[in-house]
């Protein structure tokens, strides 16, 4: 459970998280992301892939701004054990139908960028015509494999973050602003 200390101050398991991105401000770049997604798409057949669990609130935003038509489909990645990038375990629909189609990837963040790497590897047996890549933020010093972002909300330094569907230890995905963790001040 998290606790709320002050206005912009939460706490979780003894560590504190400091607001770092206000609503307002992710909602307006998730619709600027979805302008152009809509754009690029205009006259594709887009599949959307939601990688769970953390991307849930950002790809359900981002779809609901969407101007076009798409599929959508779920793919489950666990990598994460509290604060610690752990082997990754993928789960892939097994109706997903992507041959010569334009598939979207929607990911909450780009830590290290294994989860995406190795999905997008596994896609690529299914010869889809396109796979692109949408994440409302990335930690380019994080990066261990070279990734592309098409469509990027916020490049952010190499804190851990918490909110908007991000969560440390299954907590705080429900807090509508992005908070990181504030260590000077944490047990």
């Amino acid at each position: 459970m998290h606790t709320i200390i002050k206005d912009k101050l939460i706490e979780v398991e003894g560590l504190h998280f400091v607001n770092y991105l206000s609503h307002e401000k992710i909602q307006e770049k998730v619709r600027t992301l979805a302008e152009f997604i809509s754009i690029d798409y205009k006259h594709k057949d887009l599949v959307c892939l939601v990688v769970l669990n953390g991307a849930f609130m950002f790809g359900s935003d981002l779809l609901r701004n969407l101007d076009i038509g798409c599929e959508i489909y779920f793919v489950n990645a666990k990598s994460y054990i509290g604060m610690e990038s752990g082997d990754l375990k993928l789960q892939i629909p097994d109706d997903l139908l992507i041959e010569s189609r334009d598939i979207l990837l929607i990911e909450d963040i780009i830590d290290s960028g294994n989860t995406i790497f190795h999905l997008k590897n596994n896609l690529k047996k299914y010869h889809p015509h396109s796979i692109r890549l949408a994440s409302l933020l990335s930690k380019p010093e994080m990066h261990k494999h070279e990734i592309e972002i098409d469509y990027l909300g916020f490049e952010i330094p190499n804190k851990f973050v918490i909110g908007y569907g991000l969560d440390y230890n299954h907590q705080g995905r429900n807090l509508k602003d992005i908070y990181q963790l504030r260590e000077d001040i944490s047990e």
